[in-house]
């Protein structure tokens, strides 16, 4: 990239409404000096004749800007400087606003409109992954764009730190600082922000497991951590956020945020990994309700024996704790029965 390209914003133009009404009493002043020298073979006639031919230039040079957005300008190829903030400008009529990406649409705020205007809905086209179904928005010039914007990243099928394919969107606010760069640093700095959106995707997902699991390091420290992408989606969409924003800094860009929008396996292995995690479900709810069962049969036990209630040998109290834990552990409900005889 140019790193020798630096934004020239220029200031004290915002004389649009007196150029153009300077132009339109011109063009008023040679349209009567035309009529009363019609006969007349003079300058003036000359002169006004002249200047309803070429006037019109002058209306190139009044340029007319929202807030938030800009004009990079260039002369003959050079680059002359950048209209900022809003207002009426007027410039050199031969100035041309240069912007390679004014044409391309990301699946983002700002280049989808609401496709209920007129009923076209297709594809926005971009390059990578981005994209999203929405109607084309006209054009508007060559204006850029500095407010922060939402590039929405089309689900993308990423392999995960143990091999598992996960299927991962994630939201990328970002807006224009330097426009010198974002111009002439890149060729399509629209395109260019896409293509290292998902780069930073794959080569971040690629150093986490989708869940909790042991003996990997996913932050390079050499130490086993429980960072996962289920469970670490903050830290995941940072270390994102952070890998895009080193590789488009040269582009005159910011990332303000990432979000991850959404996080699944892949659909060839959707189901043995919910079958998985349904057994992990089942064993760990096994496990407290073995737990609670073996508390409640010692602490019956314990009252029994200091009740006095009832003396039981090793061969019984064997017994009790088998039927306790069964009648504790079963998934329905028991049926008792009744001993209406001698306990031994």
């Amino acid at each position: 990239m140019n790193e020798d390209i630096k934004e020239k914003v220029i200031s004290g133009h915002k004389n649009g409404i007196t150029v153009m009404i300077l132009a339109i009493v011109l063009y008023v002043i040679a349209t009567v000096g035309v009529i009363v020298s019609a006969n007349e073979n003079n300058a003036l006639f000359i002169v006004s004749i002249l200047y309803l031919c070429i006037g019109w230039i002058l209306f190139l040079g009044l340029k007319v800007l929202k807030p938030g957005e800009a004009l990079v300008l260039t002369l003959f190829g050079k680059y002359v400087g950048t209209l900022k903030g809003d207002g009426f400008f007027f410039v050199n009529p031969f100035c041309t606003a240069f912007n390679p990406a004014a044409d391309t649409r990301l699946g983002q705020s700002g280049d989808i409109s609401d496709n209920k205007k007129n009923g076209l809905s297709g594809i926005v086209v971009s390059s990578g992954q981005i994209g999203a179904t929405g109607e084309l928005k006209a054009g508007s010039g060559k204006k850029i764009s500095l407010k922060v914007m939402t590039l929405s990243n089309s689900r993308q099928k990423v392999n995960d730190v143990l091999g598992n394919p996960v299927e991962i969107a994630v939201a990328v606010m970002w807006k224009v600082t330097d426009t010198a760069k974002a111009v002439f640093a890149v060729d399509n700095y629209k395109e260019y922000l896409s293509l290292q959106c998902d780069s930073a995707v794959r080569n971040v997902v690629k150093l986490y497991p989708y869940d909790i699991t042991e003996n990997v390091d996913t932050t390079g420290d050499g130490q086993a951590d429980d960072g996962s992408l289920r469970g670490s989606t903050e830290v995941v969409a940072g270390r994102i956020r952070e890998e895009i924003q080193k590789k488009v800094e040269g582009a005159g860009l910011e990332i303000v945020d990432a979000r991850i929008t959404y996080l699944a396996y892949a659909p060839e292995i959707a189901a043995a990994m919910l079958q998985r995690q349904q057994a992990s479900a089942v064993v760990d709810a096994r496990k407290l309700i073995v737990d609670g069962a073996v508390g409640m049969v010692e602490m019956a036990l314990e009252r029994l024996g200091e009740k006095e209630i009832v003396n039981l040998d090793e061969e019984r109290k064997a017994a009790m704790v088998s039927n306790l834990l069964v009648v504790l552990c079963g998934n329905h409900d028991a049926q008792p029965i009744v001993n209406s005889g001698s306990l031994y």
